[in-house]
């Protein structure tokens, strides 16, 4: 999960995207032979799906790049349509930063998940302001439902010589507003409810849940 001076942010920041829960490890061919229907299919209906987030703060539109990040978009779709974002929370919001959800539920457990995927993170996507990226633990090839908003330009997040890079697969088009406004709530550290007595930090104080995840109908 994404978890003074500059080196201390910068390691800080980086720590914030490790899940806690343990990653499943697969090769990337795996990973590759797994996601390469759901590609396909993403591609073949709409390169640009739309997924609404109904969130306790508002509603998100986020238009989903198939052609560039056919992979990730693919993966994203299958636990929309699978029900497995709702009543996830964002359960890490960092101020000047971004906001992650995607994996844990209320009572601060995270969701089954399916195989990790391969990091489309060189796809020429940026970490842009209001975009969408996975987020993943140290290894490249970890992503599996965790997601963020990026609330800043974060460059350091793109892929670059020696940083496999942390894949965007999307932007937000509706609810910006929404957004910004998560980005500002009051956080706190609160107990993992699958590891008793580990904290995880800049958790919300008052939980911001997905209600629920659905495809609009174009």
């Amino acid at each position: 999960m994404l978890s003074s001076n500059f080196h201390r942010k910068e390691v800080n920041v980086k720590a914030n995207f490790r899940i806690f829960a343990a990653a499943i490890c697969v090769t990337a061919v795996m990973s590759h032979l797994t996601c390469r229907p759901l590609a396909a299919q993403a591609t073949a209906e709409n390169k640009s799906p739309e997924v609404e987030l109904d969130t306790s703060a508002g509603k998100i539109v986020i238009a989903l790049d198939a052609e560039k990040a056919p992979k990730t978009v693919a993966n994203f779709l299958s636990y929309v349509k699978s029900g497995h974002y709702n009543g996830t929370i964002f359960h890490r919001v960092i101020p000047d930063f971004m906001i992650q959800g995607g994996g844990l539920d209320a009572e601060m457990k995270e969701k089954k998940t399916k195989p990790p995927i391969i990091n489309e993170g060189g796809n020429g996507l940026k970490n842009v302001k209001y975009s969408i990226a996975m987020a993943r633990t140290n290894d490249p090839n970890s992503a599996t439902s965790q997601f963020f908003i990026n609330t800043k330009d974060n460059g350091f997040l793109n892929r670059s010589g020696r940083n496999a890079g942390y894949a965007v697969f999307g932007r937000v088009v509706k609810g910006l507003g929404v957004v910004d406004a998560v980005s500002k709530v009051k956080t706190t550290t609160k107990e993992s409810g699958d590891r008793p007595g580990l904290p995880m930090q800049d958790v919300p104080v008052s939980a911001v849940t997905i209600k629920s995840a659905k495809v609009i109908e174009k």
